[in-house]
């Protein structure tokens, strides 16, 4: 079969009259390693911890140390993606729009894909310490946990996942202070870093709620055929979805407004203040209109919102001490 495991690594196509075989370095392979380890969030964590750093240290960053923390943190949410997929390979192969992942689809064995989780996983830890230090190191341990461990199961027994969820989401900018010596700063009397960094942690949580109620509500029929317990499963109408999203979008304009108190530079008020605004109109279309289009419009905006609010903090310069 053409889903067929084979044991040890990724399966390419067999051919006639010859055993399948293990393949590596082909398009397939690669497609499906990309698939396995998602670059795309991993690339939106070290956004953030290099955001929080920045935030901390400004231009007194050690860049070998930041290199360092930033490939420790790569490898350790790998490890968190691949263990997610072989938790939930089962309800993957329900939906869609995870059926294609290696270990849904079967081409992949899960012994394998823990060999793989606990490599990623220690390996990064390593140079998470040596980047970092072991606050930044432990804060990408808690993370992982949090997320493989709390918020995968949590997603078939309560509509509360997604709270759940939103910390391991948040930690990451916890990473970036700690790698920038923040607690030490902080003790020496430069409370500003400490003040923009816990602001960013805030507005990373609140910012998860508008962006995963649009993705519920565009998969909500795939979740509620794979058992999976969101917000819109629970409630059909999209009612408390829209809720959810209006009420995280409206605590995020404070919460963007005081990132930029530390550094007192209007630019970044006022950008943070219109992509709040903007986060903010956007969620409530959602909430009143709760179709498809308005929560394709609502995620468009969501990584726009974040994207922005990102680029202006590191733009603007670190916190005026």
């Amino acid at each position: 079969m053409a889903t067929e495991a084979v044991r040890g690594g990724f399966a390419g196509p067999a051919a006639p009259g010859r055993p399948r075989t293990a393949v590596a370095f082909r398009p397939a392979a690669l497609a499906a390693f990309g698939q396995l380890i998602r670059p795309r969030i991993t690339v939106m964590v070290l956004a953030t911890v290099v955001a929080a750093a920045w935030l901390t240290a400004g231009r007194t960053i050690d860049p070998g140390r930041l290199v360092l923390l930033l490939v420790g943190t790569a490898l350790v949410a790998a490890s968190s993606s691949i263990a997610n997929q072989i938790v939930e390979r089962d309800t993957d192969r329900l939906m869609p729009r995870t059926a294609g992942r290696p270990l849904a689809a079967g081409t992949l064995t899960p012994s394998t894909a823990w060999w793989l989780a606990g490599g990623a996983l220690g390996a990064g830890l390593l140079l998470a310490v040596a980047g970092g230090g072991e606050g930044a190191a432990g804060t990408a341990l808690v993370t992982w946990l949090l997320y493989v461990i709390a918020y995968t199961p949590l997603k078939r027994r309560s509509p509360l996942n997604t709270a759940v969820g939103a910390v391991p989401g948040a930690l990451p900018v916890m990473i970036g202070w700690f790698g920038a010596d923040g607690p030490a700063r902080f003790a020496a009397g430069d409370s500003a870093g400490a003040v923009a960094v816990a602001a960013l942690t805030a507005v990373l949580y609140l910012w998860q709620f508008p962006h995963f109620m649009a993705i519920a509500w565009l998969y909500r029929r795939q979740y509620e055929a794979a058992g999976l317990r969101m917000l819109t499963v629970t409630d059909p109408s999209g009612g408390q979805a829209g809720i959810h999203a209006v009420c995280a979008a409206l605590a995020m304009v404070p919460a963007s407004l005081t990132l930029a108190v530390p550094s007192a530079r209007w630019p970044l008020f006022v950008g943070a203040a219109m992509l709040a605004g903007l986060y903010l109109l956007a969620a409530i279309r959602f909430a009143v209109r709760r179709d498809d289009r308005s929560a394709r419009g609502l995620l468009l905006v969501s990584l726009v919102v974040l994207l922005g609010l990102l680029v202006a903090s590191v733009g603007c310069g670190p916190p005026r001490t």
